[in-house]
């Protein structure tokens, strides 16, 4: 585990491109165990593919593109029922970089 600053968190992807990368792999591996392989996959390769992970104010927060449901064409699924499935997944990926960087919530 690298040691964590949050003022190199701003340059993310030159500093911490390793530990972001296990940490949407971890979070991705919970949701595939835990819902169908096709729905984390599409979830995964058309909507996260474009999230953005933030460090503020001693947390992370995931913010996913504009219109995630509009993205997913992969799989046929109903807007609630993807909105739960995201936001277990967000959650997942947030809970993930906590544990990746050693920072308590």
């Amino acid at each position: 585990m690298a040691d964590f600053d949050p003022e190199k968190f701003e340059d993310k992807y030159a500093n911490y491109f390793p530990e972001l990368q296990r940490a949407y792999k971890n979070a991705f591996e919970t949701m595939n165990d835990a819902f169908d392989s096709s729905l984390i996959h599409g979830i995964d390769q058309q909507i996260l593919n474009e999230s953005e992970p933030f460090y503020e104010d001693g947390d992370f927060t995931v913010e996913l593109p504009e219109n995630p449901a509009d993205r997913l064409t992969a799989v046929e699924i109903d807007d609630d029922r993807l909105e739960s499935v995201l936001e277990r997944y967000v959650k997942e990926i947030e809970d993930e970089l906590r544990r990746v960087f050693g920072v308590e919530s």
